[in-house]
């Protein structure tokens, strides 16, 4: 049976304090601390799709601060943040390419009968259903209210 990613996590961690990789060692640190408080706060040890989605809103945290990073001109920082962001996604499921995303939006649309931008709730709750986690939510509800724009006219 393949190792689990709490496993695989503890043995990261380990190899980056023997490669004195301070900014690796920092952003496993982080997924661990989330996953620990996570443990704590169901009262169960973390099943891997459950540690997906803690790795998952530290990614989420580090897009939102290479934002502000940029923002205030600090080139620097947001290179870090990136780094850390890079290291956090090797603990999520592969991601969606665009063309299977469109054809999930393309087949939501169909199933749905959705028809103009007032059904973009319906569509986008199917679409998610279906990534599960593998797809950026903003990117999707772009994608999702471009495609029902068209539709309407």
């Amino acid at each position: 049976m393949a190792e689990s990613l709490k496993a695989r996590l503890a043995e990261e961690m380990k190899q980056a304090m023997k490669a004195r990789a301070p900014v690796r060692l920092g952003a496993l640190r982080m997924l661990a601390a989330g996953v620990k408080n996570r443990e704590v706060e169901v009262g169960h040890e973390l099943s891997d799709p459950e540690l997906e989605e803690v790795a998952r809103r530290e990614v989420k945290r580090r897009r939102e601060a290479i934002e502000a990073y940029k923002k205030a001109g600090r080139e620097d920082r947001a290179a870090r943040e990136r780094e850390e962001q890079e290291i956090l996604e090797t603990y999520l499921p592969a991601g969606l390419s665009q063309q299977e995303v469109d054809a999930m939006i393309e087949e939501a649309i169909g199933t749905t009968g959705a028809a103009g931008p007032g059904d973009l709730g319906k569509v986008m709750g199917q679409v998610m259903k279906q990534a599960a986690g593998r797809a950026d939510g903003k990117l999707v509800q772009e994608k999702v209210r471009a495609r029902l724009a068209r539709s309407e006219k």
